[in-house]
């Protein structure tokens, strides 16, 4: 007897039945509760995980998440053995290592390896879905490879960016190549500043940790349209909450969290600010003993705002060096939030 027997050695039938998408959805939720509980699954979390996969492409984050909330039901009315079997029996020969690359994804920890406690599982789950180890192994290392890609991406100079150092900068002005707005750069030359753009995103940062970064998109009709329907405070909250922090943020750190959100009405007549917590997601590194370097523990704090014909969404992060401990939540807090409407402030827009 071992304790994935409820998973594996079920043979309780659904009444219900899958598509081959659904079953890959369905791999994924059983992975997420083999070892904690159907409690702690929250569905919207693992549809945005779920999202970036490319069977899912012809799906709406919304769609997933109603997957997960009908699988999670089979889960409550039947077992979870019962949903399994039936997953098994409903993935075609062409999805089934998409199936088994959910379950990785869902394992991995915030180093991108799977923790040993949950490597029994991984493998009860790879025999279970006849997999070659050869082709279980190549499957984990490419999930590591595009995990790695996707946080270099989020935080290291890409080849398609405008990376200039700051004292390359005669007048000390970033002026956006769209014309909507001009700001001081924030950042010194003698501290390693670095300007990092492409078409609507301009980066400010330094070799001490320093980040500012301003996000801009035009807003097209139909957008503005759903801004008079909703309201601007639940727009801007679908905005971070719903879009950018999964997209931008939770798929590239593991664990990344957002610690606290909120509506202030008196600026741009209504703006929406996160603070997300993002473990070994700071823009900077530190050396460790072996010679590898990991990333610091970071807060983000995020702010959206519409103006003019444009939303923009302005970042800073706060960086914990040498073993340093967040304060209280309320003084991170305010004291990332006033650094961005100060930096927000000498921000000029045309």
């Amino acid at each position: 007897m071992t304790k994935y027997d409820k998973i594996f050695n079920s043979s309780d039938i659904s009444e219900e039945s899958l598509s081959p998408e659904e079953a890959v959805a369905a791999i994924a939720l059983i992975t997420a509760i083999a070892d904690s509980s159907l409690e702690e699954v929250d569905a919207e979390t693992l549809g945005s995980i779920l999202w970036d996969f490319e069977v899912f492409e012809e799906y709406s984050e919304d769609e997933i998440t109603e997957i997960v909330d009908r699988l999670i039901a089979i889960v409550e009315n039947e077992s979870v053995g019962s949903l399994f079997n039936t997953a098994k029996q409903s993935l075609s020969d062409d999805i089934i290592l998409d199936a088994y690359a959910a379950g990785v994804i869902i394992l991995l920890d915030d180093e991108l390896a799977i923790p040993k406690k949950q490597q029994p599982y991984l493998k009860q789950l790879q025999l279970a879905l006849t997999i070659e180890d050869e082709e279980a192994e190549e499957i984990v290392q490419e999930i590591i490879a595009a995990f790695q890609e996707a946080e270099n991406a989020e935080f290291a100079d890409e080849d398609e960016d405008e990376t200039v150092v700051v004292d390359e900068y005669g007048e000390q002005i970033y002026d956006s190549p769209l014309g909507n707005f001009s700001v001081p750069i924030p950042v010194q030359p003698e501290q390693g500043g670095r300007v990092q753009s492409q078409e609507g995103v301009v980066g400010f940062s330094d070799d001490f940790g320093t980040l500012f970064r301003i996000d801009y998109y035009p807003i097209p009709p139909e957008q503005t349209e759903e801004i008079e329907t909703i309201g601007k405070q639940q727009y801007l909250q679908a905005i971070l909450v719903e879009k950018y922090v999964p997209q931008a943020i939770s798929a590239n750190v593991s664990g990344a969290e957002i610690k606290h959100s909120e509506y202030i009405a008196e600026i741009f007549t209504g703006a929406y600010f996160v603070l997300v917590d993002m473990p070994k997601g700071s823009t900077i590194s530190k050396q460790e003993n072996n010679g590898n370097a990991i990333r610091l523990d970071a807060y983000r704090g995020l702010l959206t705002f519409v103006n003019g014909e444009f939303l923009y969404i302005i970042s800073s992060q706060r960086s914990f060096f040498n073993g340093e401990t967040p304060t209280s939540l309320e003084e991170e807090t305010d004291t990332i939030k006033d650094k961005i409407f100060d930096f927000v402030a000498t921000i000029e827009f045309t």
